[in-house]
């Protein structure tokens, strides 16, 4: 038997508001690029990462939703998210994983750090040079 890639526990940032119990699913247009269909579920086992997606995610809502990090269990086997796994990071240092399988919401985790306005709009400048630049979301 495979050793666990990461013990969690693990989190998932949404404009979504969902109840303990439910399931995300893959299916959804990609945080940084929306035009793209995932085929997978992300989450992450650092908290303020899930964060930072979630606030991501407020922009696809055209600003209309609220950031919510939930924690997550995977129902099925992961993965490293290869996105950023030894493509940028060495290793997985971003804890992020990738999953076909749904993630249940454990709880809806309301201790997480909020980004300052001037590293929300840092990281939407680079989001908008990804999409310019047409980087490669595996998929």
């Amino acid at each position: 038997m495979a050793e666990p890639l990461d013990d969690g526990p693990f989190f998932h940032g949404t404009t979504a508001d969902l109840k303990v119990g439910d399931l995300l699913t893959p299916g959804f247009p990609s945080n940084y690029r929306p035009e793209v269909t995932m085929n997978h579920i992300y989450f992450t086992a650092l908290r303020d990462g899930a964060g930072l997606a979630a606030e991501l995610a407020v922009d696809l809502a055209d600003g209309e939703a609220e950031p919510r990090v939930y924690q997550v269990e995977p129902t099925g086997e992961f993965e490293n998210d290869p996105n950023v796994t030894d493509k940028k990071f060495p290793g997985n240092p971003t804890r992020s994983f990738r999953s076909t399988e749904p993630l249940r919401i454990v709880a809806e985790v309301l201790d997480w750090t909020r980004l300052t306005p001037e590293a929300l709009q840092m990281w939407r400048e680079r989001l908008v040079a990804i999409r310019t630049e047409r980087a490669e979301i595996i998929n």
